[in-house]
């Protein structure tokens, strides 16, 4: 009998694997998160329509370790020495969104008749942007690195600290409403928890490191050691009372402060990713299609709520603090969805008694009309910013710049060559070209790169080369050079490759000097030339000509030189 039901289980776990797959790839033609998908894969497997997905208990124990896998990695990601060092435009726009989002989200819930309880629940739940998406889109549109995906993902860690807080007051509330002495169970949870912070923070500080890289020896040992750590602090998380998630999330963070931890997201990625299948397979699998259709007008407003005014408000804080509204439009559309952990947050107060079970379904509902519909504004934000641009002039207070003591330079003198991009190729240049003499001047996007090269004596603005409003703002009129140094993507040149669009705007401009960028693959040479680049590094194939050149003919070392192989003119026309 017990061969019969394991046989059984293996079945409908197979069948449900296939369904998964299936399901999955037409996601992935509709260019849609596989979240998306596997939920839906849950409705299809449901009582409402195939009936497979019988085995409760085997798919919430692969879904509780999911979770705990998922709030691990998040873990690891939350270095503490990043988490001091968050800049103020990441902290006051991420609570500033989560604080508008929970109170107007909160008067919604009661104008729609809910009592106050599951209007609360409904607003935070609806504050939460899915990391895992963003960081995947804006990946794939190789602008993780951009400004505003630098932006992004600095709130998006603001949130996660906030659904943390809020997953330990709802677990200290949950055990003191239902324990005998009330409060007081409550007042343990913290105690409980401190005390098992305090563990982890002593183990970070004398344990971690060693034992980590002592594991490190053996991969496969290391990858087991971090599911057996999150394992054992979920575990003990949900003893003492603060849940499991709580403690996965402790166990990352235990780790994150270690040199190993990419190594160890990277290798749990995709485990974290199939067991978070059963999760969302279960919980469209508990999903009642009535229910669903009583909350669509609910589900409706709120979407559009997320949709429209969770952008807005990071596009006002952002314009207020002197972004341009591109960088603001582009960051906002970030949040324009609500995440897993929204749905962990809703079950939470199902399991809780907080809540009934129709609010986890209307927040399913907002979770797959606004992943959905996100998906498609962040894959095409640059074609709905140059729709919406001409109506966001209310949203740009000032030009895009640092405050001084952040490396920002308010001087817009002009320059006889201007270069974008600090890295150690573009910094390497300017600091050349400055010892030869010429009038440089820096930009670049990122605030270390920016403070390091005016400590190194350059004239540097800070702001995004790929803004075509920014670039017009540049002192170009009577710079004889300007220069890209943007990395090349792997992916080779594309129509939304930086650099085109660094040499259309300057272009649209008219700008009158000549223009130079870099290239890793000779097979973008002649498409930048093409697009009316003057002269285009390779940096790698250029270095070792010289490197061959001071070989064969040593000497006093030569400076740089900006001539191609033809011969051009001087540096400055």
């Amino acid at each position: 009998m017990a061969d019969a039901i394991t046989d059984y289980i293996f079945y409908e776990i197979a069948a449900l694997l296939v369904l998964a797959a299936g399901v999955g790839f037409i996601g992935v033609l509709l260019r849609q998160p596989l979240i998306v998908s596997f939920i839906a894969v849950g409705i299809l497997a449901g009582p409402s329509a195939l009936d497979i997905a019988r085995s409760d208990e085997h798919i919430d124990l692969l879904a509780e370790l999911g979770i705990a896998l998922l709030l691990f990695l998040v873990g690891l990601k939350l270095d503490l020495k990043l988490v001091r060092n968050l800049g103020p435009v990441a902290l006051m726009t991420g609570l500033g969104q989560v604080a508008f989002t929970t109170f107007f989200g909160f008067l919604i819930g009661l104008a729609l008749g809910f009592d106050w309880v599951t209007s609360l629940y409904v607003a935070v739940a609806l504050t939460f942007s899915s990391t895992i998406i963003i960081v995947k889109l804006l990946s794939d549109k190789r602008e993780i690195d951009s400004l505003h995906g630098r932006i992004a993902l600095g709130f998006l860690i603001v949130q996660d600290v906030v659904v943390v807080l809020a997953m330990i007051v709802l677990s200290a509330v949950g055990v003191g409403a239902a324990g005998e002495r009330g409060w007081l169970d409550a007042a343990l949870v913290f105690v409980y928890g401190a005390i098992m912070l305090g563990a982890v923070l002593l183990f970070i500080r004398y344990v971690a490191n060693p034992l980590v890289a002592t594991l490190s020896r053996a991969p496969e040992l290391l990858v087991s050691f971090a599911i057996g750590w999150a394992a054992l602090l979920a575990a003990l998380g949900h003893y003492f009372g603060f849940g499991k998630e709580l403690g996965g999330l402790l166990a990352g963070v235990s780790l994150a402060s270690t040199p190993f931890r990419e190594a160890i997201a990277a290798r749990l990625a995709s485990l974290r990713d199939f067991l978070l299948l059963f999760f969302f397979i279960g919980l469209g699998a508990a999903l009642d299609l009535s229910v669903l259709g009583a909350n669509v007008g609910a589900a409706i407003l709120f979407s559009l709520f997320v949709l429209i005014g969770n952008p807005l408000i990071v596009l006002a804080i952002m314009g207020a603090m002197g972004y341009r509204k591109r960088t603001g439009f582009l960051a906002g559309l970030t949040v324009a969805q609500i995440s897993e952990f929204s749905l962990i947050l809703m079950a939470m107060g199902v399991a809780l008694g907080h809540v009934a079970g129709d609010a986890l379904g209307l927040i399913t509902l907002v979770g797959l009309i606004t992943i959905a519909a996100s998906t498609y504004m962040i894959t095409y934000s640059h074609w709905l910013y140059q729709r919406l641009e001409p109506f966001l002039g209310p949203f740009e207070r000032g030009p895009e710049r640092l405050r001084p003591e952040e490396g920002g330079d308010e001087r817009q003198t002009p320059h006889e060559v201007v270069i974008l991009g600090l890295g150690r190729y573009g910094l390497a240049i300017a600091q050349e070209l400055r010892a030869q003499g010429r009038d440089v001047l820096g930009v670049d996007f990122s605030p270390t790169a920016v403070r390091y090269a005016r400590e190194q004596g350059l004239d540097v603005l800070f702001g995004d080369a790929t803004d075509p409003e920014f670039l017009a703002h540049l002192p170009l009129a009577g710079t004889g050079w300007a220069i890209a140094a943007v990395p090349e993507h792997a992916t080779g040149l594309t129509h939304d490759d930086p650099r085109r669009a660094f040499i259309r705007s300057l272009k649209d401009m008219n700008y009158r000097g000549r223009i130079a960028v870099a290239a890793h693959s000779s097979e973008a040479v002649e498409g930048l030339r093409a697009d009316g680049a003057d002269l285009v590094f390779l940096p790698f194939r250029d270095a070792a000509a010289q490197a061959a050149s001071l070989i064969l003919n040593p000497g006093p070392a030569a400076r740089i030189d900006l001539e191609d192989p033809a011969g051009q003119k001087d540096l400055v026309p």
